[in-house]
């Protein structure tokens, strides 16, 4: 069976997440991607068609993912609005659809928020936020990725196999904000990691970051949020490893 080749709209918004650039990185040159780093996997909502293999370390992510990759269109267009004065807590839902509603409570965040933001209460962009909108669109793509796979853990625990690997970890300057974010990261060791992964390699960073050898790659707008600013100046490093 053919598998669709639709172009995902982002099933959540995330700190640092990649949809808006994915375009503009190396396309993949193997039928599986694999994301070590999955937070909302903006590379791969770019080709769903793919063998997608999402590895995440927060278990919130995590458990918003496996909601995602089992929950039924009629179950989304079911979720219920949250009012200005309502937190996620407060809705009759499980707790991987209010994660789901949390995300959507504010643009850009790098944990669910458990009420509406600022900005979700203003009305000003009512498709931006929870609303009918990203149910219809969330109730739309979920069959597309029903064949992606998710691994609850860190990068160490992606399968080794050829591929072409999208991995985006927490900036070493800049990715102090996620909950598991730059401080718990062994830099050193994860540029051998990233040495050694078989396919294709594309590897993201800020620039001044030396772990690997990384050059400027382009400025780009980066998601609206608290921790965010306008434009990221981002870095790249590409690899092939076929032996």
């Amino acid at each position: 069976m053919t598998r669709s080749t639709q172009r995902l709209k982002p099933f959540f918004t995330f700190y640092g997440g990649k949809w808006r650039a994915a375009p503009h990185y190396p396309p993949p040159q193997h039928a599986t991607i694999i994301e070590p780093f999955a937070g909302s996997a903006g590379y791969s909502m770019r080709y769903s068609d793919r063998n997608v293999v999402l590895v995440e370390k927060d278990p919130l992510i995590a458990a918003t993912w496996r909601y995602l990759l089992r929950v039924t269109p009629k179950e989304v267009l079911s979720l219920p609005d949250i009012r200005n004065d309502q937190t996620v807590d407060d809705l009759d839902v499980c707790e991987e659809a209010r994660l789901l509603i949390g995300w959507w409570c504010n643009k850009g965040s790098s944990a669910p928020c458990k009420r509406p933001s600022s900005w979700m209460r203003s009305g000003i962009l009512p498709k931006s936020f929870w609303g009918h909108a990203i149910r219809e669109r969330i109730a739309h793509q979920v069959d597309v990725i029903r064949h992606w796979k998710l691994i609850e853990g860190d990068h160490t625990q992606a399968p080794n196999i050829k591929a072409t690997w999208f991995i985006d970890p927490p900036y070493q300057q800049a990715g102090k904000h996620y909950r598991f974010g730059c401080k718990q990261i062994d830099y050193n060791q994860l540029a051998r990691w990233c040495r050694t992964r078989p396919g294709q390699i594309i590897v993201c960073e800020n620039v001044g970051a030396s772990w690997l050898p990384f050059r400027h790659w382009r400025d780009i707008a980066a998601n609206q949020s608290k921790h965010g600013g306008k434009i990221s100046k981002e870095a790249i490093w590409t690899w092939r490893r076929d032996e």
